[in-house]
């Protein structure tokens, strides 16, 4: 592998910020200490920062030489509500939060790069480090974004990283076009009428409703949506009644959708308010649907997917790159700024090991291996994006 040797040098000092970072995790929009450590880290290196774009999103700008090129690197920060089951010394010290999905990995590879090419200044243009909050569901993309991150911070082209469990570490893996799937939630309130549990004639039983309707929502992937067209939609809550003797009045239920492409996703939409509506009337009651799209599939420019698959085959050879990974169906707000400016999104392998079981796991742990290795990715593509002359 060819590591950066200065990065290499440092990598015991990535170590311990990603493990103190790792200990104090914070929610999405709640990542203070978090935006505190990177801010600081990034005027220490020489960078100019700027704080609360996206309420408490952090950016960096690094410039040399002449060039009115420019970059955008982009790492996410926040963690999840999930208790730790680890026995690591730097577990969380928050009880119910937990980086569970590696994100402070990835806030930790980004500042690598940043002091690196701070030091080194090989590039000619202007690199924008940007620290992104609430990846996890919260749309902190699309608020960095809407506050004015591009307009602020051109980039020409802008890249992303998230690490793979499984995948050994040394390699990358990539797709080019639809990578990661659109993600939307949904609920649908089920009103019927109130009665005894002993007199359900008396009534009309929304938790029997919200039952039939749960089973027909499968059929809208395996009957309305074109077999090419991967999507999944489930049912992951329904909520009613507090007591056992009484029929309630309502039940609610939530779940959510992935699909590839916006088209797939308003068929979907269409389809889960025809069904619910429909059954529920068979039964005399009704159903309201709230659908919400909280990410756009995520989709990797031609050009920049090739870019960041050859600056990854230069680190580590091309046959630990794979050019054409498997489409994910987990989701990914990294695409509200693919939206906006071309670029790409890579899996970098966080290896088999002891931590590396999925993400959103409370056993999970990102893989400190892999960290220095990240870090010379993000340095080599402002290098070889912006060439010094």
């Amino acid at each position: 592998m060819k590591i950066i040797e200065r990065i290499a040098e440092f990598h015991d000092d990535l170590m311990n910020w990603r493990r103190d970072i790792h200990a104090h995790p914070e929610l999405g929009f709640e990542e203070r200490r978090t935006s505190d450590l990177v801010a600081q880290k990034l005027a220490e290196f020489g960078c100019e920062v700027f704080r609360g774009i996206g309420r408490t999103g952090v950016v960096g700008r690094l410039r040399a030489g002449t060039s009115v090129r420019s970059i955008g690197l982009r790492a996410d920060m926040d963690a999840l509500p999930i208790q730790e089951a680890t026995n690591l010394p730097y577990r969380s010290r928050h009880d119910g939060r937990m980086h569970a999905c590696g994100h402070d990995g990835h806030t930790t590879m980004l500042l690598g790069a940043a002091r690196y090419l701070a030091e080194a200044r090989n590039f000619d243009g202007t690199v924008h480090f940007i620290f992104q909050p609430a990846e996890e569901g919260l749309g902190g993309g699309d608020a960095m974004v809407k506050d004015g991150l591009f307009e602020r911070f051109p980039c020409d082209a802008i890249f992303g990283m998230h690490n793979r469990p499984g995948l050994a570490v040394g390699k990358f893996q990539i797709r080019t076009g639809p990578m990661m799937a659109g993600g939307a939630y949904f609920d649908i309130a089920v009103t019927g009428r109130g009665a005894h549990g002993a007199r359900p004639e008396a009534g009309i039983d929304p938790v029997l409703v919200a039952s039939h309707i749960t089973t027909a929502l499968q059929s809208i992937v395996s009957r309305n949506v074109r077999p090419l067209d991967t999507a999944v939609l489930s049912v992951t809550q329904i909520h009613a009644g507090d007591a056992y003797n009484v029929i309630p009045e309502q039940a609610v239920m939530r779940g959510t959708v992935r699909a590839f492409s916006s088209e797939t996703m308003m068929l979907i939409e269409q389809n889960i308010g025809r069904i619910a509506s429909g059954v529920a009337a068979g039964f005399g009651a009704t159903a309201e649907l709230d659908f919400r799209l909280i990410f756009p599939p995520l989709v990797n420019d031609a050009d920049e997917a090739g870019f960041i698959a050859d600056t990854a085959a230069d680190l580590v050879g091309e046959d630990n790159v794979n050019r054409n990974g498997n489409l994910v169906m987990a989701s990914e707000d990294f695409s509200y700024m693919l939206d906006r400016r071309p670029g790409a999104y890579i899996q970098i392998g966080n290896g088999d090991g002891a931590g590396s079981c999925e993400v959103h796991n409370p056993g999970y742990d990102f893989n400190d291996a892999a960290l220095s290795l990240g870090a010379s990715l993000f340095a080599r593509l402002a290098e070889r994006k912006l060439p010094a002359t």
